[in-house]
């Protein structure tokens, strides 16, 4: 899968030249809260502050869509991502869908290091 370091919310990546386009990818899940969590939420809800409950089932959703972007920009032909997004909508009362989209792209460094040359042989050995 293509490395978290090659995943940007820009459209380019510092010392690297995108030298082919994949095109879009995407990563879509669909998340529903229980009745159990949504009791608990409550009684947090109701002392305030951070729901850690919503927070964490958020992260995780966001962890699995942009897991899933990884993976399709992988089978797409790319090594970067670049112009990463994330978006969430509610598709039904309780369930959201959260999406990770980007431009698959492939990527090579601008200034590659040198290749060593092949060792001379010693004039005094």
């Amino acid at each position: 899968m293509i490395d978290y370091r090659f995943i940007t919310t820009t459209m380019d990546l510092p010392g690297y030249r995108v030298t082919r386009q994949c095109g879009i990818v995407r990563g879509i899940v669909v998340r529903s809260r229980s009745a159990i969590g949504n009791f608990a939420a409550s009684v947090q809800q109701f002392f305030g502050g951070n729901i850690s409950l919503y927070t964490e089932l958020c992260e995780q959703a966001r962890q699995e869509a942009f897991d899933i972007m990884r993976q399709h920009g992988t089978e797409a032909g790319g090594n970067a991502i670049i112009g990463m997004r994330y978006d969430a909508n509610d598709v039904a009362p309780g369930v959201t869908e959260v999406l990770a989209y980007g431009t698959a792209v492939v990527v090579e460094l601008l200034n590659p290091p040198p290749t060593p040359a092949a060792s001379e042989p010693n004039a005094g050995s």
